[in-house]
């Protein structure tokens, strides 16, 4: 006969050991045994059952004691307590303990075998409900992150694998790789789905406000504080907060944070009692954390909090293969914006020019290109005409920058410089100029760049760009 399910029989007595494994394996239950409560649970460590059939009367560790063990090991799992004394107090401190049910001695068969079969049947649901979960927060992230690079694939595995944990993350890579939704996927594929997410950009707010906005303050804790403020930490209790852009965070902002992390509890500004918080943290930056440690501009021991769990996302030119079906996304996505019907078959000479560009604003710089593509197309098809200038010839941009640097023309690259240096001293010119021509007005710079304005203070910063006089 088929094993219809797995029990596990914890009693001292062998001769009841002998009748239920008798009944239950009749019935086509593969069963276990135990003699004692501790060896039940040791047992349910190692490999938990559908149900546990658990005596209350035995020495040692009693069922009862046993059965909150058991529920600290899994809170779904199926337990049924057997007992000669069941009293009234008996079953109810079964039932507040996690019990599913409670069987007096003596017994008959027939209701051992229709309460296991329906104890059975409640943890194969469960099963059923957690699986349907992961499913779906596997479809989720799937619908949000585009990627079928074997890169891409490592970093889905990484989620899957993380996001049941309470870990603290960071993220790191370049301004335009998707961090955020990296975040939000792993908070949408954990326990905490239902909870908040929030996401705090943390060289959005001024450093002077950014302790306020975290931990919150009372009414008068400081100038301009006319009521009292709940923190962002307060607001994420039992949830994710998302701390973006996290190398940015001033020195008594990351002894804070550190706190916080260590002590699971914060106290608002003007407050004196703390509050307890249960929040998991998932920073991201596009800088190198471990060389501001070694700079002495970010905390080692916080680096080390946050660190727990890395995940670095590469940048849009080492993951080619996810260019067409980024691109057809984000096609699909503007022409519903647009009003436009624009095919998302993609011309092999449009797609060698897309594959072919470095994208130094990554996944976003893509998303502006396909963006501005669909809106300017004046058929159903996106051709060579729809892309920008520097799309069409990659060679433009080095040329550009030889001419505004003038003796630059050659590259020694017998001194070791590399395509991505000089990628980078282009990017550092045109940011420069940009900025020379719209007077130092970053938003417009950005937009003359098509840029978010996001990744353009984060280049500035990154590469410590001073505007030209």
């Amino acid at each position: 006969m088929a094993k219809k399910g797995s029990v596990l029989v914890c009693d001292d007595e062998e001769i009841m050991r002998d009748v239920l494994e008798t009944v239950l394996s009749g019935a086509g239950y593969k069963v276990e045994l135990a003699r004692t409560g501790e060896e039940a649970i040791e047992m349910y460590d190692n490999r938990p059952f559908d149900v546990v059939l658990m005596d209350v009367s035995m020495p040692g560790m009693g069922g009862l004691s046993a059965l909150q063990e058991l529920m600290k090991l899994d809170e779904e799992a199926v337990v049924l307590v057997i007992t000669a004394f069941a009293t009234f107090d008996t079953a109810i401190s079964a039932w507040e303990k996690g019990a599913t049910g409670c069987i007096r001695k003596p017994f008959k068969n027939e209701q051992i075998l229709a309460l296991v079969s329906k104890g059975v049947k409640k943890r194969q649901k469960e099963e059923e409900r957690h699986t349907l979960r992961q499913a779906m927060a596997r479809s989720v992230q799937r619908d949000s992150i585009i990627g079928r690079s074997e890169r891409m694939e490592n970093v889905f595995k990484m989620i899957e694998r993380i996001a049941p944990a309470r870990s603290t993350v960071l993220i790191t890579g370049e301004s335009g790789t998707g961090k955020e939704l990296i975040a939000k996927s792993i908070h949408q594929s954990s326990a905490r789905a239902e909870c908040p997410f929030v996401p705090v950009n943390c060289s959005n707010i001024p450093s002077e406000l950014l302790e306020s906005e975290l931990f919150g303050h009372t009414k008068g804790a400081f100038t301009g504080a006319v009521s009292a403020k709940k923190g962002l930490f307060e607001v994420a209790d039992t949830g994710t907060i998302f701390l973006d852009e996290i190398g940015d965070l001033r020195p008594e902002t990351q002894i804070r944070l550190l706190r916080v992390i260590q002590e699971k509890e914060f106290t608002p500004l003007g407050e004196t009692k703390p509050i307890a918080v249960d929040v998991r943290i998932i920073a991201a930056t596009n800088v190198d954390l471990k060389e501001a440690v070694k700079s002495g501009v970010f905390r080692e021991d916080l680096y080390y909090r946050l660190s727990v769990v890395p995940i670095e996302l590469p940048p849009l030119r080492e993951r080619k293969q996810d260019i067409l079906p980024l691109a057809q996304h984000f096609i699909k996505k503007y022409n519903d914006e647009n009003s436009r019907e624009i095919t998302t078959t993609i011309a092999p000479d449009v797609l060698s020019l897309l594959e072919s560009y470095h994208y130094p604003g990554n996944v976003r710089e893509l998303e502006n290109i396909i963006e501005r593509a669909v809106v300017i197309a004046p058929t159903d098809e996106i051709t060579r005409d729809c892309l920008r200038p520097e799309v069409l010839d990659p060679g433009l941009a080095i040329s550009m920058s030889r001419e505004s640097k003038g003796s630059s023309a050659d590259i020694d690259i017998s001194n070791g410089v590399t395509f991505y240096d000089e990628v980078k001293k282009f990017e550092v010119d045109l940011i420069q100029r940009a900025l020379q021509q719209t007077g130092g007005h970053q938003s417009r710079a950005a937009r003359l760049l098509g840029l978010n304005a996001t990744t353009l203070n984060s280049k500035i910063k990154s590469y410590n760009i001073i505007p030209r006089q």
